[in-house]
C-alpha cells in the first residue's frame, strides 16, 4: 500500500514537469530543428572523424622532425660454446650475459620531405574543417527547405479547410431551402453537395501531403516520427529578390563555399605531396649517437669473475658521428611514388574543376528557377485578386437565384486554384532564396 501510495504521490508531483517537456517536444521552430538535425546527421559526425584523423595526420608530420631516441636492454644465459667479451676467446661453459644500449637520430636534411610532409598535412586538415563545414551547410539547407514545404503544406491546408466551410455553408443553406421549397433549382443542391464532396477528398489529400512532408523533416533530423508535432511559422520572411546576377552569386560562391575551398586545399595539398615524393629522390643527412655497456660472467682476472659494476663501468663506450645515405637503386620505388603522386594531383585539378563547374550550373539553374518563381508569384498575386472579386460576385448573386450551381462552382474553383498556387508560389520563393543564400554563404533564419 506504501508503495502504490509513493508511485501516486510521484506521478501527481511529476505531471506539470512531464506535460511542460511533451509541450516544448511538440513544437520546434527553425533553428531547434536545425541544431538537432546538425547534431544527429550521421555524415556530419563522420566528417567529425574524419577530421580528427587529419589531426593526427597533421601532427605527426611534425612530430617527425624530432629525434628518435631508443633504448634496449639483454640479459640472458649461454650454454655451450661461446664468446667471452672480455678476451674474445671462445669457452665452452654456461655464460650470463647482459648488454645495454641506447642510441639516438636526428635527421637534417631528407629532400624536405618533412617540411614538405607539414604542408600537405596541414592543408589536408583545412580541407577537412571545410567539409565538415559543407556537411553542416548541406544538412541546414535540407532542414530549411524541409521546414518551409511543412510551413507549405500546412498553409494549404488551412486554405483547403477554409474551401470545405464555404462549401459545407452553401450546402447548409441550400438544404434549408429545399426543406422549405424555395430551392428553384433542384441540381443546385446536388451540384454543391459534389463540390463539397470534392473538397473533402481534396482536404484529406492535402492533410496526407502535410504529414508526408512533416516525415520528411523528421527524418533529416533523425528522430522518431510523431504526427501531432508542430512547427513555429517563420516571422518576417519577406520575398525580396537577389542582388547581383547569376555571374556575380556565382563569384560569391567561389570565395564563400565550404565544398570549394575544400576542392582547392585538396589540390593544394596534392601538390606538397609531389614535393615531398620528389625529395626522397635526394640524399639524407644525420646525425647518429649511441651509448654502450656489457657484462659476461666469463670475464675474468686471476681466476676471480669481474664484478657486475665493475664490468659495467668498465665496458662503458660511446658513439657518435653523421651518416650520408644516397639513394641509388631501390627498386624504382622513390621515382614511382613521384609518378602516383603527379597522377594524385591531377586527379584532384579534375576535382577542383569540376566542382566548380557544377557550382556555376547549380547557381544558374537556382537562379533562374529564382527568377521564374517571382514572376510566377506576382501574376497569381493579379490572378488571386481577381478571382476573389468574381467569386465574391458569384456568391452575391447564387444567393440571390440569379446564378446557375454551374457558374457559381467554376468561380469558386478558379478563386480555390488561384489561392493554392498563390501559396506554394510564395513558399516556391522562400525556398529559391534560401538556395542562393546558401551559395553566397550567408545562410540566415
Amino acid at each position: 500500500m506504501r508503495y502504490f501510495k509513493f508511485i501516486l504521490f510521484s506521478l501527481i508531483t511529476l505531471a506539470p514537469v512531464l506535460a511542460h517537456s511533451q509541450a516544448v517536444d511538440s513544437v520546434l521552430n527553425l533553428q531547434q530543428c536545425i541544431d538537432i538535425a546538425v547534431k544527429n546527421n550521421l555524415d556530419v559526425r563522420k566528417s567529425e572523424l574524419l577530421l580528427q584523423t587529419a589531426k593526427v595526420d597533421k601532427n605527426q608530420a611534425k612530430e617527425n622532425l624530432l629525434p628518435s631516441i631508443n633504448g634496449q636492454i639483454d640479459h640472458g644465459i649461454s650454454n655451450g660454446r661461446s664468446l667471452n667479451q672480455v678476451d674474445y676467446t671462445y669457452v665452452n661453459a654456461s655464460t650470463k650475459f647482459a648488454s645495454y644500449s641506447a642510441s639516438a637520430d636526428l635527421t637534417l636534411f631528407s629532400g624536405l620531405q618533412n617540411l614538405n610532409r607539414i604542408k600537405q598535412t596541414s592543408l589536408a586538415y583545412k580541407a577537412g574543417e571545410m567539409d565538415l563545414q559543407q556537411a553542416k551547410d548541406l544538412v541546414t539547407i535540407n532542414t530549411i527547405t524541409a521546414y518551409l514545404q511543412v510551413l507549405n503544406n500546412t498553409e494549404s491546408l488551412s486554405q483547403v479547410l477554409n474551401q470545405l466551410q464555404v462549401s459545407k455553408q452553401q450546402v447548409d443553406r441550400l438544404n434549408i431551402l429545399e426543406k422549405q421549397g424555395a430551392n428553384k433549382q433542384p441540381n443546385d443542391l446536388t451540384d454543391l453537395k459534389g463540390i463539397y464532396a470534392d473538397n473533402q477528398v481534396s482536404y484529406v489529400n492535402a492533410k496526407a501531403t502535410l504529414q508526408t512532408s512533416k516525415l520528411n523533416l523528421l527524418q533529416i533530423l533523425n528522430i522518431p516520427y510523431r504526427p501531432e508535432i508542430r512547427f513555429e511559422k517563420i516571422v518576417g520572411n519577406e520575398i525580396l529578390p537577389q542582388n547581383g546576377t547569376s555571374d556575380q552569386i556565382y563569384q560569391t560562391a567561389l570565395q564563400q563555399l565550404a565544398y570549394v575551398k575544400a576542392a582547392t586545399l585538396r589540390r593544394q595539398s596534392a601538390e606538397k605531396g609531389v614535393s615531398a615524393a620528389k625529395g626522397a629522390l635526394s640524399p639524407t643527412l644525420s646525425l647518429f649517437g649511441g651509448l654502450n655497456t656489457n657484462y659476461s660472467s666469463a670475464a675474468q682476472v686471476n681466476s676471480a669473475t669481474i664484478p657486475y659494476w665493475d664490468q659495467f663501468k668498465n665496458n662503458f663506450y660511446n658513439q657518435f658521428g653523421v651518416t650520408v645515405r644516397i639513394p641509388i637503386l631501390n627498386y624504382f620505388q622513390n621515382r614511382n611514388k613521384v609518378t602516383l603522386a603527379k597522377i594524385d594531383l591531377q586527379n584532384y585539378k579534375y576535382v577542383e574543376e569540376n566542382t566548380r563547374i557544377q557550382l556555376r550550373q547549380n547557381v544558374e539553374q537556382a537562379y533562374l528557377n529564382m527568377s521564374n518563381a517571382l514572376e510566377r508569384y506576382a501574376a497569381l498575386q493579379d490572378q488571386v485578386k481577381a478571382y476573389a472579386e468574381s467569386f465574391r460576385i458569384a456568391e452575391i448573386r447564387f444567393n440571390a437565384g440569379v446564378l446557375t450551381s454551374v457558374d457559381f462552382v467554376l468561380a469558386k474553383n478558379y478563386m480555390d486554384r488561384a489561392n493554392l498556387n498563390l501559396i506554394n508560389a510564395r513558399y516556391d520563393c522562400f525556398i529559391y532564396n534560401k538556395i542562393l543564400d546558401y551559395y553566397q554563404g550567408r545562410l540566415s533564419l
